[in-house]
């Protein structure tokens, strides 16, 4: 990972671009069976984060999930969203479950190191099993919310629950979009200066689609402009 010029640096607002893209492939969305309609939304709209979601249920016991239909939301209240799709027998996953009685969990992101216990966090394991004990991360206190943190994580964001917005009728390929207020930030403190993260030293993991994951490459900064 390094910064490195943007590309194509020369272009000026207004000149043309050298762009492959030629003829298009187009699909109306109501002929496309489940499988077929994720495979384009989740190969498509890629890179994304992952948000690592542990909570706990009425036993105390932690339930930790990666969900890649995430991303932030605003700063005023600070407040995150992912999407909770349901199980493939259509019922409600852990996580959701959890949120709905406690209105409470954590965000933890999930970086390069974490890739291989991540993943093993997915399958669908018994109610009431923690993954954390299974795939042998640590779960630490968390400083204002029941469910722990993962330590191995280098961001972990505890939030309230906000709002629940079922999309879709509830069974395979509907979700629940969860937006969660962060009420407090814990970030690892080599990759944070000047009230800045540091994306380097994150070493973010994104989703694509399949069983396709990616790391961050090269880097490059462009200034904001300025309407003229």
């Amino acid at each position: 990972m390094q910064r490195i010029q943007p590309p194509d640096a020369s272009w000026t607002p207004g000149a043309t671009i050298s762009s492959p893209v030629g003829e298009m492939v187009s699909i109306d969305a109501s002929s496309l069976d489940l499988v077929s309609t994720y495979k384009l939304v989740a190969g498509g709209i890629v890179p994304r984060p992952i948000a690592f979601v542990s909570t706990v249920n009425a036993n105390g016991t932690c339930n930790v999930a990666p969900f890649s239909y995430f991303n932030a939301v605003s700063s005023t209240p600070p407040t995150i969203m992912f999407a909770i799709t349901y199980k493939s027998n259509g019922d409600k996953k852990d996580t959701l479950l959890n949120i709905e009685r406690t209105g409470e969990f954590v965000v933890n992101t999930v970086s390069e190191w974490m890739a291989q216990p991540m993943n093993y966090c997915s399958a669908e394991y018994p109610y009431g099993v923690s993954e954390l004990e299974k795939v042998g991360l640590t779960a630490i206190p968390s400083d204002t919310v029941a469910p722990p943190r993962v330590q191995e994580s280098p961001i972990h964001l505890e939030c309230k629950l906000f709002q629940a917005i079922p999309v879709g009728t509830s069974g395979p390929g509907a979700s629940t979009v969860i937006i969660g207020e962060i009420v407090k930030f814990h970030i690892h403190k080599a990759a944070y200066r000047d009230g800045k993260v540091l994306v380097e030293e994150l070493k973010p993991l994104a989703r694509l689609g399949g069983l396709s994951y990616a790391t961050i490459g090269d880097i490059f900064d462009l200034p904001r402009p300025q309407a003229k």
